[in-house]
């Protein structure tokens, strides 16, 4: 297992991805090495737990711009990704600089379209025919980072945003940990500001549907 690519999992709450990402652990070549949270009641960490992997649980401070103690946990964990499943916070510009093309989230719509928050309820509004999900680089913008991959579901006259959300977090729960299985096999790796999908530059999303 040493040999494996490590990461850590950054969640806020039911950790529902998390659990996704561990279930997949055999199947793919990485190994979850840490759990991080700054919520200490979020259920994602008896999920860590009763996996034996190591959690750390901090509060949160905007004034440390480098996370010092996370920082530390991170690099003592050896880790080589960072993985953000439903962290509700937004990262320091130190903290992000400090580990560059590293840290990787995933967010439900096909981004560019609908950064931030209530994204169901926002594509029904507008009458979108396609909703998705959307895993990304983090950079200091919000949902602005470089787009890895996605995967899209078509809308239903019927779908509301909680049937949207049910439909797109199961596909979330394929897409997360495919594209960290990419990622730790190198087919998905920076090279000079570029980024490249088997050898080429990415210059669509790697799309997983059904």
């Amino acid at each position: 297992m040493s040999n494996l690519f490590k990461i850590a999992v950054f969640i806020s709450g039911t950790g529902s991805n998390l659990k996704s990402i561990i279930e997949k652990q055999p199947q793919y070549p990485y190994q979850v090495s840490l759990v991080v949270s700054n919520n200490e009641n979020a259920k994602g960490l008896a999920i860590a737990k009763s996996h034996n992997i190591p959690t750390y649980v901090f509060k949160w401070d905007r004034n440390d711009s480098y996370l010092s103690k996370v920082h530390n946990q991170i690099k003592q964990a050896d880790c080589q990704l960072i993985v953000l499943a439903g962290f509700m916070k937004i990262l320091p510009k130190g903290f992000i600089d400090s580990f560059q093309n590293q840290i990787i989230n995933i967010h439900p719509s096909l981004l560019p379209k609908y950064p931030g928050l209530h994204t169901h309820q926002r594509v029904l509004d507008k009458g979108d025919k396609f909703h998705g999900t959307t895993v990304h680089y983090v950079n200091t913008e919000l949902d602005a980072g470089k787009i890895i991959a996605q995967s899209k579901i078509k809308i239903k006259k019927d779908d509301n945003k909680d049937t949207l959300a049910a439909r797109l977090l199961f596909r979330e729960h394929s897409l997360f940990p495919y594209t960290i299985y990419l990622i730790a096999q190198n087919r998905v790796k920076w090279r000079e500001n570029e980024l490249y999908f088997d050898q080429k530059i990415l210059t669509q999303p790697i799309e997983m549907n059904e």
